[in-house]
């Protein structure tokens, strides 16, 4: 069962679907609030620019892939290619770590996702968010 090492990230690439992005809004402010650097399509891709070069250079820098899963983000084609890349990259051994934001089968988007350690996030936020940053090691802030 993968499991991600308890190391501070440099830098988080947040992989989700477009609909997903008000959760992931509010996951990538409560991660940076704790000194982490996070990078999301939705923040850091302006209308004009090639939004798959920019998603491919921000999959090459990151060193951890946090893949929020929700009913919509397991049929996304792009959700899966961002998976597919970071399966095969040496550098995400141990650190992709699936964010349970609703229920849904996780399987369907890729067989090997059940035996990853998810951090649900489907009931408290707060919680969730803490057993995310214990992960890594890093101390929560208050506020």
């Amino acid at each position: 069962m993968p499991r991600g090492r308890a190391s501070r990230p440099r830098e988080v690439f947040l992989s989700h679907c477009s609909e997903d992005r008000p959760f992931v809004r509010k996951l990538a402010k409560a991660l940076s609030r704790h000194g982490l650097r996070v990078w999301y399509s939705d923040k850091h891709i302006p209308g004009a620019q090639q939004w798959h070069d920019e998603i491919g250079r921000a999959l090459a820098r990151c060193d951890w892939f946090l893949l929020v899963l929700s009913p919509r983000s397991v049929r996304s084609r792009w959700v899966k290619y961002e998976l597919l890349y970071a399966l095969r990259e040496e550098r995400y051994t141990d650190r992709i770590l699936p964010v349970l934001h609703r229920p849904c089968n996780c399987a369907s988007l890729s067989w090997t996702l059940p035996g990853f350690q998810m951090v649900d996030f489907t009931g408290d936020f707060d919680a969730a968010c803490g057993r995310l940053l214990r992960r890594w090691g890093v101390v929560r802030r208050r506020g």
